[in-house]
């Protein structure tokens, strides 16, 4: 697993920072004004910091922003970053400025001068996310992160295990998002899954045999013209009492070709991301056993691999879901619902939860509809929504409700069976969405996240660099920590 920054955290000592090598950090409001670490270093270094301040370039700068100067006078630093940011910065800035930092920092150790500032550990927390470097098949030699120091008035009050919880899942989860398909096998991702029970989690991988008996013929099906086996896995953190845990449901495709309704070859090397939701799910049962979360959460995710081949699924084939359901497969690249399906039966059959969301790289139709800005929410239940979208409101990635109705129903009506896997290209998403609704029971509150246009970006965003973002780790940790912990 890619490793996350050395993080430490001392009280301020205004006396070593002469001394400090690698790079130096101050902070400077918007008006100009610096706290005693930042006028510190400003003495040490013959007022290059106020030179800065003063100029044109740091009113330009917007807030959250950092520059660095480079081989500063009189300090061992080899290099002094001043960031723009507010004593009492919001949530947002703190991060983006602590993302600012690991930008400029590099392979360097970073020493922050961060003081009495307001919401040092999101800073920490945006140094972390940004920090991330996926770069398991270099062969250059690496040149590793650095290392980060926090300088703080009150290090005792900083909530390091939840930094650490948060990170460690966005990274695992990015992770798996990022690693080409003949690396994430099925059979290595279930066993990446498996190692998580050394956390306390309990964690079950069910094989196909297991699966042929619950009568799974929608998942089987979509797997089956790949010599890597399909499999569930079933994660379990039981760190509340006795009620019935809320569940969260992946997609894992780890490579989707489109099977005999082929992809064109145009960036179909992307199609590792695809199995994004279940990379998501996997990196919040890691974070929530990680900071011992009160709460009781399930995970189950499917994983296949849509291959073309004489055993493949072909169009026009019907298969029997483990609902009961006949769906003919009209498509055989509208595959992540066919798993889909019989991963919420399964979870609901089984573990009666209070709650369900599911997430899936699902639909190209969300990505025209929302962009990379935003994943689409479709739910039977305004509560549960709504209180999803608060979270991810909250921890600043981006969500927006989109609409079901028994009007788009008869776009996936069957005259041989009782549904199609898509109803074509006229409310993509939605259709999709109403097909996974059907197999969601009425008195289960349920949310499906299509995720296909954040789930892996071209161009780095605020807190995370080009590739996988682990999107949906920090929203949904909120949202299980908001609603479903004492």
């Amino acid at each position: 697993m890619t490793e996350l920054a050395q993080m430490t955290y001392k009280e301020v000592a205004l006396d070593d920072v002469a001394a400090i090598e690698g790079l130096v950090a101050v902070f400077v409001g918007g008006d100009g004004k610096m706290d005693a670490c930042a006028r510190k270093v400003n003495g040490l270094s013959r007022k290059a910091v106020a030179r800065l301040v003063s100029s044109p370039a740091f009113e330009a700068m917007p807030n959250a922003t950092a520059v660095r100067l480079a081989f500063p006078q009189g300090l061992a630093a080899e290099g002094i970053v001043v960031v723009k940011l507010d004593r009492r910065p919001s949530q947002e800035d703190a991060r983006a400025a602590g993302a600012a930092l690991a930008k400029e920092k590099g392979p360097a150790n970073l020493t922050v001068l961060a003081g009495n500032l307001g919401r040092i550990a999101d800073v920490a927390l945006g140094v972390a996310l940004r920090d991330y470097d996926f770069n398991a098949h270099k062969t250059a030699p690496k040149k590793g992160r650095g290392d980060v120091a926090f300088m703080v008035s009150k290090p005792d009050e900083i909530d390091t295990t939840a930094i650490h919880a948060i990170a460690q899942g966005v990274f695992f989860t990015r992770d798996l998002t990022n690693e080409p398909a003949n690396v994430l096998t099925t059979i290595a991702f279930a066993d990446r899954l498996a190692e998580l029970q050394s956390l306390g989690m309990k964690v079950e991988v069910l094989e196909e045999a297991e699966l042929e008996a619950l009568g799974m013929g929608a998942l089987l099906c979509v797997g089956q013209g790949s010599v890597s086996p399909s499999k569930v896995v079933v994660m379990q953190w039981n760190g509340g009492g006795d009620e019935a845990p809320f569940a969260l449901v992946g997609k894992g495709v780890v490579f989707d070709t489109g099977g005999i309704s082929l992809k064109p070859a145009l960036g179909m090397e992307d199609m590792t991301m695809d199995m994004g939701g279940a990379g998501v799910v996997s990196g919040v049962m890691k974070t929530l056993a990680l900071r011992k979360a009160k709460a009781n959460v399930v995970g189950v995710v499917g994983i296949v691999e849509n291959m073309p081949s004489g055993n493949a699924v072909r169009p026009g084939d019907v298969v029997t879901s483990m609902k009961g359901d006949k769906i003919e497969v009209v498509n055989t690249d509208a595959e992540g619902r066919l798993v889909l399906a019989d991963v919420l039966w399964y979870t609901q059959d089984r573990f009666k939860p209070v709650g369900m969301i599911n997430l899936a790289t699902l639909t190209g139709a969300i990505v025209i509809a929302l962009g990379h800005e935003n994943a689409g929410v479709f739910s039977n239940s305004d509560p549960l929504s709504g209180a999803f979208l608060k979270a991810a409101g909250l921890e600043g990635e981006g969500a927006w409700r989109m609409p079901i109705s028994k009007a788009y129903d008869k776009l996936i009506d069957c005259p041989i069976a009782d549904m199609k896997n898509t109803g074509g290209r006229p409310a993509g998403s939605i259709t999709a969405a109403q097909f996974l609704a059907r197999f969601v029971k009425d008195e289960t509150p349920w949310a499906h996240l299509d995720i296909a246009g954040v789930a892996s970006v071209s161009k780095p965003t605020t807190l995370s660099p080009a590739g996988a973002t682990g999107w949906g780790v920090m929203a949904l940790n909120r949202f299980i920590s908001d609603n479903y912990e004492a």
